[in-house]
């Protein structure tokens, strides 16, 4: 038992280290380029060299590392969240948003553009009191023993993303001017009001979680193998599965209510690291974490230097690969 223990640390460490390597290499990155700067003035930056550029360090410290952070706590929490739902409902096609968790925070969002409030932390509010109507709705329908089947929650969520996007077309309907644009560039998904409050409450808020659903990791892995079996090797499933799903549906809440809708990451990075690290959800988890992290962070970099002019909403840059991704992924498991 100790041996076999201690060969599954061995591969969290191993595979947390690799991962974080390419962590770094995405942080590196972010706080580089832009209109401005280059590797090494980041590093001069970084290091206090005497002669760096006070804008640079205004720009990296102010303006890029706070983004930087943002893109890496909502990418690990797309694809934690991801994960947790793929294992709850058994389907590599489950992902943060089938549950219509995003649906119920789009439409609270677009209440508070449309009612002048501001970025942080009206329509933040507002988007959150939206994803919570939204997960309340789930678990009403949803309550009882049903709560256990996965098409009734697959089911639920396709109703109730079905409905939220009728009212979110409603609703875009009645803005005009600006609102619209703010509207549209919000459902895209927007880190550029990252700041440095902001993400230490997103990061106060989201770090519990990820500890919670690493503590579950090893009953999502008896989960997988078949609700007699995990039952009994002493799996409670009913609370397993009430905490894992309100768990990261907290999770998704908090960062679309910070940022708008990103979607295809939590789809692609559990898939893609399943195949890289296997299936032990003990080493997926803080895989995902810093995968999800670095991949967000990488698409949000090339979100903000692509364009030659202004910046585009890195849930374009997302979808444009994690879609064909997905696709590749799917065909190759499928084999």
């Amino acid at each position: 038992m100790k041996q076999g223990q201690s060969h599954i640390v061995s591969r969290i460490v191993t595979v947390s280290l690799l991962l974080s390597i390419a962590l770094a290499a995405s942080i590196l990155l972010g706080l580089s380029f832009g209109p401005t700067g280059s590797v090494s003035q980041t590093l001069a930056v970084i290091f206090q060299k005497q002669d760096m550029n006070p804008m640079h360090h205004t720009i990296i410290w102010q303006i890029r590392l706070p983004r930087v952070l943002l893109a890496i706590l909502v990418g690990a929490t797309l694809s934690v969240g991801g994960l947790v739902f793929q294992a709850l409902l058994r389907n590599p096609l489950a992902e943060p948003y089938i549950l219509g968790i995003s649906g119920g925070s789009a439409i609270g969002a677009i209440i508070g553009i449309m009612l002048g409030m501001s970025r942080f932390p009206g329509v933040s509010f507002t988007a959150f009191l939206g994803s919570l109507a939204s997960l309340a709705l789930i678990l009403v329908m949803t309550t009882g023993h049903t709560i256990l089947k996965k098409e009734a929650l697959l089911l639920s969520g396709v109703m109730v993303n079905a409905f939220c996007s009728a009212v979110i077309l409603f609703l875009i309907s009645l803005a005009h001017d600006s609102r619209l644009h703010n509207i549209l560039f919000w459902l895209m998904g927007d880190l550029s009001t990252a700041n440095g409050p902001q993400v230490a409450i997103l990061a106060a808020m989201l770090v519990p979680c990820f500890v919670l659903i690493f503590w579950f990791s090893h009953s999502m892995n008896l989960l997988l193998m078949g609700k007699e079996m995990a039952q009994t090797m002493g799996v409670n499933i009913k609370t397993v599965t009430i905490v894992l799903l309100v768990t990261a549906s907290f999770m998704i809440s908090a960062t679309v209510s910070y940022c708008g809708l990103l979607g295809f990451i939590g789809l692609v990075m559990p898939h893609l690291l399943r195949l890289l690290f296997g299936s032990d959800h003990r080493v997926l988890v803080p895989a995902c974490a810093i995968g999800g992290g670095a991949f967000l962070a990488i698409c949000d970099l090339l979100a903000r230097t692509l364009p030659q002019q202004g910046e585009m909403p890195p849930g374009v840059i997302t979808a444009l690969i994690g879609a064909p991704l997905f696709i590749y992924l799917l065909k190759r498991s499928g084999r």
